[in-house]
């Protein structure tokens, strides 16, 4: 045993597998991307699938009446725990709705994952601290503190499956807001075109995806809505709800107006895509000068001392010769 790890040891040995890994290392991250799935064929496959699922339904059900065609309803253990604890009620099943649907996730499935996870999490997180500070620091931590720390846990479950989505939907929302006003250009050029709404915004969301994802998404179901929904508003509002994003609702507004009115749309889209433009710039323009603010503390814990001991270390040698 000592023999061989002796010889491991060894300097030659040890350069041979360093070079190893370094070329594994290597073919790793030459392969890696050609073993990588495409995201967008994904997402525009689960697309495609939601829009197959609208063609078959009948045109009864798509009426006005029925404001819940992204909907699938789900059976199974999550499910009966939802209605039989009420948990719908509970916790605002509209509102938790619309923060998936905020998230990308539209099914009735993900409403009911998301509302047994709200019941579950408290009571998993609780149960976890309670354990831990029972069995690993039980000497250190009296009755009183533990089961302080139960309630802690039970605070912080609460709290996890909500922030878990929020961070979801500020990041699907931030993808939005970087490719929307390059879609609005784009839109605006089908429209001078001649192209009617529903061909431009698949135009649209067939060139936007090798910017943004969830954009994409988000516009080949509203061609989907468009197509098989009998009120065109409804698909257009559901886009709105989709995003969460002023910028969206704008948009469908002058949208809905157009087909109501007869305006041009044209020129609501160029103006549209001038402010979204000018936000865009103004944005960067204020994390630009948030900016040094932000540098002024990493500055002065690694950029200072450095430069210190570089402009004073050879005095304080010198110094330090006469004593």
């Amino acid at each position: 045993m000592l023999d061989s790890l002796s010889g491991l040891l060894q300097p030659d040995t040890l350069i041979t597998l360093l070079f190893s890994l370094a070329a594994f290392a290597a073919v790793l991250s030459v392969a890696a991307p050609l073993l990588q799935k495409d995201p967008l064929k994904l997402r525009m496959k689960a697309v495609s699938i939601e829009r197959e699922r609208l063609r078959t339904q009948s045109r009864a059900k798509t009426g006005p009446g029925d404001a819940r065609l992204r909907d699938n309803r789900e059976s199974g253990f999550a499910r009966r725990v939802v209605e039989a604890l009420r948990l719908r009620k509970v916790f605002e099943a509209d509102a938790s709705r619309e923060l998936l649907r905020n998230a990308g996730f539209r099914s009735e499935r993900h409403l009911v994952i998301y509302l047994a996870a709200r019941f579950a999490a408290p009571i998993a997180m609780g149960l976890f601290a309670f354990i831990y500070v029972s069995v690993i620091t039980a000497d250190s931590w009296p009755p009183p503190m533990r089961l302080a720390a139960a309630a802690g846990g039970v605070i912080a479950g609460n709290y996890i499956p909500f922030v878990f989505v929020r961070n979801l939907v500020s990041r699907r929302q931030a993808s939005i807001r970087a490719a929307w006003p390059d879609a609005l250009d784009l839109m605006l050029i089908c429209v001078e075109a001649g192209m009617a709404i529903e061909p431009a915004i698949q135009r649209v969301a067939r060139e936007i995806g090798a910017i943004s994802i969830p954009l994409a998404e988000e516009l080949t179901l509203t061609v989907a809505e468009l197509s098989f929904l009998q009120d065109r508003r409804k698909a257009l509002e559901n886009s709105a709800k989709g995003t969460g994003m002023p910028q969206v609702k704008s948009v469908v507004t002058s949208l809905i107006q157009s087909e109501r009115y007869g305006t041009s749309l044209g020129t609501a889209l160029r103006v549209l895509a001038q402010e979204n433009r000018d936000m865009r710039m103004a944005e960067a323009e204020r994390k630009a000068a948030a900016l040094p603010p932000r540098l002024t503390v990493p500055m002065m814990l690694f950029f200072m001392p450095a430069i210190f001991v570089v402009i004073l270390g050879p005095t304080v040698m010198t110094v330090m010769k006469f004593f």
